[in-house]
């Protein structure tokens, strides 16, 4: 049995925002990719994690079906290993970043006193409660 991969969808877009229906698309927009399983990476910067190819190339066509009319927007497909190499030249991993890296990929865990599995999203959210996130603003230096 062939496993799949774990994938990235990274999507990159620059969109007009001068007037109201022009924010009101771009707002839309992002809802839509957040609906979709997307987080922000940074701004103007989306990622989604996918099970293999094929689930890639269903949410390409998924964003396609949610296009605003104007604007830039393009989409890259790699790997996890190839996500993993990235390297980060000035800042640190966001906010979204550490919240949501292992929110899709483990979904239960073994409990070995129990004999039991469980859901590992239980564990993530309590230890969210006891710790307090402050997202730094992007631009501080």
């Amino acid at each position: 049995m062939i496993e799949d991969k774990f994938m990235r969808v990274l999507l990159m877009f620059d969109m007009p925002t001068k007037s109201k229906k022009d924010q009101k698309n771009a707002n839309k927009f992002r809802t839509s990719l957040i609906k979709l399983g997307f987080f922000m990476m940074q701004f103007s910067v989306y990622v989604k994690i996918c099970k293999g190819s094929v689930s890639a190339k269903t949410t390409i066509k998924s964003i396609q079906r949610i296009l605003p009319p104007y604007g830039n927007i393009r989409v890259l497909t790699i790997t996890e290993k190839q996500f993993d190499n990235m390297q980060i030249l000035l800042g640190g991993t966001s906010f979204n970043e550490k919240i949501n890296d292992n929110k899709n990929l483990v979904l239960f865990e073994y409990d070995e006193k129990s004999k039991e599995f469980k859901y590992y999203n239980e564990k993530i959210s309590k230890e969210k409660k006891k710790t307090k996130f402050i997202q730094a603003s992007l631009f501080e230096f």
